[in-house]
């Protein structure tokens, strides 16, 4: 007689980029593996596989494609499963910023950590006083081809993921979505912008939502208590 099936509880969230409901189940000892053993290579781009593979396997909702949620969805929807799976407090190492090298263990709860969105950030980019490009938020599959940060990349990279996050070009009259483009003709569109124009889509990745939570931290060897930000998906991964 086979051994019997245990019952896992399921939950609902809403992706934030989206306010699409859905429901997921708390990751199982064999995704904790996959995670256990990405964390402890301590590569960004593995940990990243690791979390998309186990998000794959607990979202129950059906037409969820993890590969195309924006990196700050597959991070806060990763939390809360993490959460829901082996408790909501997760012990990070941070670093004191007043000597930059003392690291302390502080205990952050995930249920206080939310996606911080900034005023002045908006997808629809006027180019002039008849064109405006539209962008969309990058996959996490294409942060991990960056290496997560743009501010690093060459600038061949960074002109290709812009083209990846590019979801059209539209008139009063008329519209160009980019999936209809080549990326030859979304190179040469880039090639026209002047430095003002590229600045505001530079703007559009500076300002886009991320899951972020600031913590106050006591170095035990100075004294000194400092703010520190805790952004991005390894900040939190434990």
């Amino acid at each position: 007689m086979p051994l019997p099936k245990i019952s896992t509880p399921t939950y609902e969230l809403e992706i934030p980029s989206t306010k699409k409901k859905i429901k997921y189940r708390p990751f199982l000892v064999k995704e904790e593996k996959i995670l256990i053993i990405a964390m402890e290579s301590r590569s960004d781009s593995q940990i990243a596989n690791a979390v998309k593979d186990v998000l794959s396997s607990c979202i129950l909702t059906k037409g969820v494609v993890v590969e195309k949620l924006a990196t700050f969805d597959i991070e806060y929807i990763f939390l809360n499963i993490r959460g829901k799976s082996v408790g909501e407090d997760v012990e990070v190492l941070v670093t004191c910023p007043d000597d930059n090298k003392t690291q302390v263990p502080v205990l952050v709860n995930l249920d206080d950590i939310n996606i911080k969105q900034t005023d002045d950030h908006k997808k629809d980019i006027k180019l002039d006083d008849s064109l405006t490009m539209r962008m969309k938020y990058p996959s996490m599959g294409e942060f991990i081809k960056s290496n997560f940060s743009v501010t690093d990349m060459k600038p061949e990279d960074t002109f290709n993921l812009i083209i990846t996050c590019i979801e059209q070009v539209f008139s009063a009259d008329e519209s160009w979505t980019a999936s209809d483009c080549t990326k030859d003709e979304l190179d040469d569109f880039l090639d026209q912008l002047n430095t003002s124009q590229f600045k505001e889509i530079e703007k559009f990745f500076e300002t886009m939502p991320r899951l972020s939570h600031t913590i106050k931290v006591k170095n035990p060897n100075t004294g000194v208590v400092s703010d520190v930000v805790l952004e991005g998906l390894t900040a939190f991964f434990a």
